[in-house]
């Protein structure tokens, strides 16, 4: 049997180019996970090397889609390789169990982490150099203005939460926290 296993990362990631891409490759079942990759224990992939037998087809579409560092994904490879099953990596083709083969998994893993290993080193850079500046300020952007917020305080004076609520587009929940550090700065 063909099994085709498609991750994302995020659950607003979508899975649609993955999963058109395993049906054109003709796998008979597909099975999705929206789960983060840095962990082994992914359950619809742990439960799937557990189903896959002597003969079956593991495809997948990129090889950081079965594991993120090298050690893991060697690990994977060669339990399946040692069941009997064929594992086949869309963008680089059909891994075999020699010494070539393994040489390229091998080889193939250790860029994947050290991309993956980039983009983290990338991201902690940007931040380094945003927190530099005078203005930063980490997590979301306030929605609201400091005015905005003082106003709807002003309202609840006279008006209930929902009335603030409908006049400004501030939500209640909002609302309930600018009043408490109000509060808590008043005392």
């Amino acid at each position: 049997m063909k099994y085709g296993y498609s991750r994302v990362s995020t659950l607003g990631q979508e899975l649609e180019v993955q999963k058109e891409k395993l049906q054109a490759e003709g796998c008979d079942m597909i099975i999705e996970e929206k789960f983060t990759g840095t962990k082994m224990e992914r359950p619809q992939f742990s439960k799937l090397l557990k189903e896959l037998k002597k003969g079956d087809t593991l495809v997948v579409t990129k090889l950081d889609r079965l594991a993120r560092n090298v050690r893991e994904g060697i690990d994977v490879v060669e339990d399946l390789f040692n069941k009997g099953v064929r594992v086949h990596v869309l963008n680089v083709g059909l891994l075999e169990n020699t010494t070539m083969g393994r040489f390229f998994l091998q080889t193939m893993l250790a860029v994947a982490e050290m991309e993956r290993n980039m983009i983290v080193e990338r991201t902690q850079e940007g931040k380094a150099i945003a927190k530099q500046r005078e203005d930063f300020r980490e997590g979301r952007p306030k929605k609201y203005k400091k005015t905005q917020i003082e106003h709807a305080l002003k309202l609840l004076e006279t008006h209930s939460y929902m009335q603030v609520e409908d006049i400004t587009g501030i939500s209640k929940s909002t609302l309930i926290r600018a009043k408490k550090r109000q509060e808590q700065l008043n005392q």
